[in-house]
């Protein structure tokens, strides 16, 4: 049994007349030849709450002059709209890691096939905010407590992790722990600490989606019910 992504399952909903009414889904020249709304995804293998390895791959080297970290949300352009409203955040950078392929695109990893996760990539000035306050607006931006993807969005590439450096791995798992400890959450944290490895940007129609495409995002964003499921989680 497969399960489409919310990209093909709520645009697929709305009568082509409605859609060319609201401009929802017209589609532009530069999203002409890379379909949002057409790939499948696999169910979700469940994952343990304890931290695993990752398939050997080049290690994830910031070259940043400010910090950096990479975190698995669900939707990517959700995340990127989540922290670049964020004081201290420099810029989200929606893209892929975690996987075994090199340079995927966009249906390489929705169609499950590439081990990826759609992550984003936070700069951010250590000097107005910390690693940690980025663990924490990240916690409470997802469903921690959901190993098959995130809201909507089902199937591998959409689960959450938290994919760390050598020298973020402490604090990272620290911050977990404490999490699953504080009881703020009835279910338990399924999020896994990962290595950070290779980054793989996006394609340019992805990135600051939510900026370029805001009907089509809002519109995806409320139809998906992240923003409610969120509330059921962490309350309003």
């Amino acid at each position: 049994m497969t399960y489409l992504n919310s990209k093909t399952t709520f645009f697929v909903k709305l009568s082509a007349a409605a859609v060319l009414s609201l401009g929802l889904w017209s589609c532009t020249a530069s999203e002409a030849t890379q379909p949002i709304a057409d790939e499948a995804s696999q169910p979700a293998s469940q994952l343990s709450a304890q931290v695993i390895s990752e398939p050997a791959q080049r290690p994830y080297i910031s070259t940043s002059a400010y910090s950096e970290t990479i975190l698995a949300g669900g939707c990517f352009w959700c995340v990127e709209s989540d922290f670049e409203k964020l004081d201290g955040v420099i810029e989200a950078v929606s893209g892929y890691s975690g996987g075994h392929l090199d340079n995927p695109t966009y249906k390489d990893v929705t169609s499950e096939g590439s081990g990826h996760y759609e992550v984003a990539k936070i700069v951010f000035d250590p000097a107005k905010i910390s690693y940690e306050q980025i663990l924490e607006h990240f916690w409470t931006h997802v469903d921690p407590t959901d190993a098959g993807g995130q809201f909507c969005d089902r199937g591998d590439s959409y689960r959450t992790a938290i994919f760390a450096t050598p020298d973020q791995i402490d604090a990272a798992n620290s911050s977990k722990q404490a999490l699953q400890n504080s009881n703020r959450l009835k279910d338990p944290v399924v999020t896994p600490i990962l290595p950070a490895v290779s980054f793989y940007p996006a394609e340019d129609y992805h990135q600051d989606y939510y900026k370029k495409s805001s009907l089509r995002y809002n519109f995806y964003r409320a139809s998906c019910g992240r923003d409610n499921r969120i509330a059921q989680v962490w309350g309003k």
